[in-house]
């Protein structure tokens, strides 16, 4: 458990002084001794923040210009390390330990585009006593994150990125997370979250900062009916993209991006509007619009996704305590399309006369009863779009299906 993969000096570590360097003179060494970095015997020197090395230095030639520059210090801070194991050549007879070559460090690199990306870095010393002593002092300041998690409840949904995300958690994500000791348990739902929280979706990005114990606060949203708890959830779309997703969800049969398509397409052929214009109204807690809407989006998070890189609400914060609500309006099937696809490009996907957005804290939709004598579902074909007398929602790509008014806040 505590050795390092066979192919853990694979990664060769190029320039690890990234950003400002630590300053050293106040910090208090705690170890300091050699070991080959490299091709380099080096001069290692571990402190309260950060692990240094530089290599040793010949007898400096009189002239020797390049001499400072090929020699000079490098570092890795010590927040950034999150695994450390002795690495060992085992042969086919060795079956529990082989001949020791050092020690592994496994460390969170940042790359560009908000990206993380691990990497190692071999300390290779053949002393047992040295290398225990080292081995020692690295676990005990990794002991001392206590901020990052010995484990974990993983949420995964088999049928997401096409069908490949169990494959993506077994090959990229799991190696990790055993690397860095976390205890893992696997069980299903979905996620909505990563690309929005780290700008970037990338499984190693996401795993990493799990693994560093990196914290986000996020709004978290409650949805509920007749003062009756629903569920929790980041998003949500009542009319349209409620419809979509209950038609998608009686053709599991089809593939995800087959599926998703069939339902959009269909959901637009059974669109239907109405004449008339939203009526507004507001006392001192409430603003009240009433009238025909397309769809009405609720977004505690900007949502950004594959076919919106910008994000479904691009302009809501992380955790400043407010919700996007977006309304779309009646108009022309075109002029409805044209506003779905402006999601997929780098134009402002609300700057249509029809398409209305509010920040707020509480939204409550109230669909026109069905004892009225006209049922909205009517009007999208058969009983597919909905179960008995609910209407559906989407909420993080999850069906949900009410009768009523939903509370959401």
């Amino acid at each position: 458990e505590e050795e390092a993969p066979p192919a853990a000096g694979a990664v060769q570590s190029a320039r690890w002084a990234s950003g400002r360097q630590p300053e050293a003179a106040a910090e208090l060494i705690l170890l300091r001794g050699i070991f080959e970095i490299g091709r380099d015997s080096c001069d290692v020197v571990l402190s309260e923040r950060a692990l240094r090395w530089q290599p040793i230095r010949p007898e400096r030639l009189p002239g020797d210009s390049k001499c400072d520059f090929l020699h000079r210090e490098e570092f890795v801070e010590l927040k950034d390390i999150f695994s450390v194991k002795l690495k060992r050549r085992c042969s086919i007879k060795q079956q529990k330990s082989g001949t020791l070559l050092g020690i592994t460090l496994f460390i969170c690199l940042k790359k560009e585009q908000n990206k993380l990306k691990d990497s190692t870095l071999d300390l290779i010393n053949l002393s047992e006593d040295h290398c225990d002593i080292w081995f020692r002092q690295f676990k005990k300041i990794l002991a001392g994150f206590s901020n990052r998690p010995k484990s974990l409840k993983i949420l995964l949904n088999p049928q997401s990125h096409k069908k490949e995300a169990t494959q993506v958690y077994y090959e990229k994500v799991e190696p990790l997370l055993k690397i860095a000791g976390i205890k893992t348990d696997v069980t299903r739902s979905t996620n909505v979250l990563a690309h929005s929280l780290h700008g970037v979706s990338h499984v190693i990005t996401a795993t990493l900062h799990i693994i560093m114990g990196h914290i986000q606060p996020v709004d978290v949203c409650t949805f509920s009916t007749m003062g009756k708890f629903l569920r929790f959830g980041f998003s949500a779309m009542f009319g349209f993209g409620g419809r979509a997703l209950a038609v998608a969800e009686n053709h599991r049969w089809m593939s995800p991006n087959q599926r998703m398509d069939f339902a959009i397409m269909k959901a637009l052929a059974k669109l239907k509007r109405a004449q008339g214009y939203p009526k507004s109204d507001c006392n001192d807690q409430w603003q009240v619009i009433q009238g025909q809407f397309l769809n009405v989006s609720i977004m505690a998070i900007p949502c950004q996704c594959a076919v919106a890189p910008r994000g479904l609400a691009p302009n809501t914060r992380l955790n400043n305590g407010s919700m996007a609500l977006i309304t779309a309006r009646n108009t022309s099937r075109p002029e409805f399309i044209k506003h779905l696809k402006r999601y997929a490009s780098i134009k402002n996907q609300f700057n249509f006369p029809f398409v209305d957005t509010y920040t707020v804290e509480e939204v409550k939709v109230c669909p026109r009863s069905n004892s009225s004598g006209h049922n909205p579902e009517e009007d999208h074909g058969p009983r597919e779009t909905a179960s008995g007398n609910c209407f559906p929602w989407n909420v993080d790509g999850d069906l949900m299906q009410v009768a009523s008014e939903v509370h959401v806040r």
